[in-house]
């Protein structure tokens, strides 16, 4: 729960993007700018935490709840009026920034409390992110307030509850193994473990897809709209898209448990990497099968993600599985800039049915990386 309310806020902005750019005159796609820098914010995050391995040296839930205070505050900078676009574009890097003491140093305190079984404890806690993530576009859709503001404010406000729940609620797992002291070798040392090695590229190839895709779904939506000329609820129906991936996170956690975690990846990495070499088709679907699709989409493209957090927990040192969770997550985030940036930049210049076939090549890499 602290998870899901919490992630919230990494979307906020997103939601109510048609808003936020009525403010500003400016000739960039704001969209991109606007995710790219919460994800930015997101890898100096998780590299600093990884440099100073924080997550294994002080109290996880602790930390987990300053930073969702801080992160809060940033958010609600979003408010602030007559802001310019700089500062806003700030305040998503902090809350990046402090998303960076949420995500990984969740997935840090749920394998501090699991020996065995990690693989569904962290396909509970990437459902909680995934459904946290999509939530902006549910409160913006069904929001007693037609207001952007509502979105904001309904986000800072569960991310200080989830804070404080982590905080009061969650001691530290029986299974932690603290480190006394700085040690900035740590990041070549854990690279140098081949299978660590492995886990953390298939982890990197499936992260260039992964927030690209979450972030291009309204586009995508309205892409399809303006071809077949038809309404369509953007914001409801992003929200189902994303949140969908709950759903297969629980399932994919589940299965693990009998076929090992490498296997569900592989699998989630495979079926993600046909949907975007066949993605120009999804858009001369029928309505309700172009829906169907995408919500399959929806649950493949992050399906793996709690696996291969798993495969990258399992194959490092106990005592560093903090430090080894937020540097995957730093790397992993800093690749997704690039496949988000590529979308925003080729979104004005080549036919939008095509645009998703460059998501591909991250799946496929994925997939070589973790063939053995």
């Amino acid at each position: 729960m602290s998870q899901f309310f919490c992630t919230s806020l990494w979307f906020a902005g997103n939601a109510v993007i048609d808003d936020l750019a009525v403010q500003f005159n400016v000739e960039f796609n704001i969209l991109g700018y606007l995710l790219s820098f919460v994800q930015f914010g997101f890898i100096v995050g998780t590299l600093t935490f990884a440099l100073l391995t924080l997550a294994d040296r002080f109290s996880p839930s602790r930390i987990f709840m300053i930073c969702a205070f801080l992160g809060s505050i940033c958010n609600l900078l979003l408010l602030v009026p007559n802001i310019t676009v700089f500062n806003l574009l700030t305040a998503r890097f902090g809350t990046g920034f402090f998303l960076a003491g949420i995500y990984p140093v969740g997935m840090k305190i749920a394998s501090d409390y699991y020996k065995g079984g990690l693989g569904r404890a962290l396909g509970y806690l990437v459902g909680a992110l995934v459904l946290g993530t999509a939530f902006p576009h549910f409160i913006n859709e069904f929001s007693w307030s037609r207001d952007y503001k509502a979105v904001i404010i309904s986000t800072s406000i569960l991310a200080i509850i989830g804070g404080l729940s982590m905080w009061w609620l969650v001691n530290d797992g029986p299974y932690r193994r603290p480190v006394s002291k700085l040690q900035l070798g740590v990041i070549t040392q854990l690279f140098s473990i081949p299978n660590f090695r492995k886990a953390a590229f298939g982890y990197f190839g499936h992260m260039w897809e992964l927030y690209a895709f979450w972030g291009f779904v309204p586009i995508i939506l309205k892409t399809y709209a303006d071809i077949h000329r038809i309404e369509l609820q953007v914001s409801f129906w992003s929200f189902v898209v994303i949140g969908i991936g709950t759903i297969s996170c629980i399932l994919g956690g589940l299965i693990s448990l009998r076929t090992g975690s490498r296997k569900v990846a592989y699998n989630s990495l495979l079926i993600s990497a046909i949907l975007c070499i066949t993605s120009p088709l999804l858009f001369k679907f029928p309505p309700q099968w172009f829906i169907v699709v995408l919500c399959i989409w929806g649950m493949v493209v992050i399906s793996d993600s709690p696996q291969f957090s798993t495969m990258v927990a399992s194959t490092s040192p106990p005592e560093l599985r903090g430090t080894a969770l937020t540097i995957t997550n730093s790397i992993g985030f800093a690749i997704t800039i690039i496949s988000i940036q590529l979308l925003s930049f080729l979104l004005d210049k080549l036919d939008p049915t095509l645009l998703y076939l460059f998501l591909g090549i991250g799946p496929i890499l994925g997939l070589y990386s973790i063939r053995k």
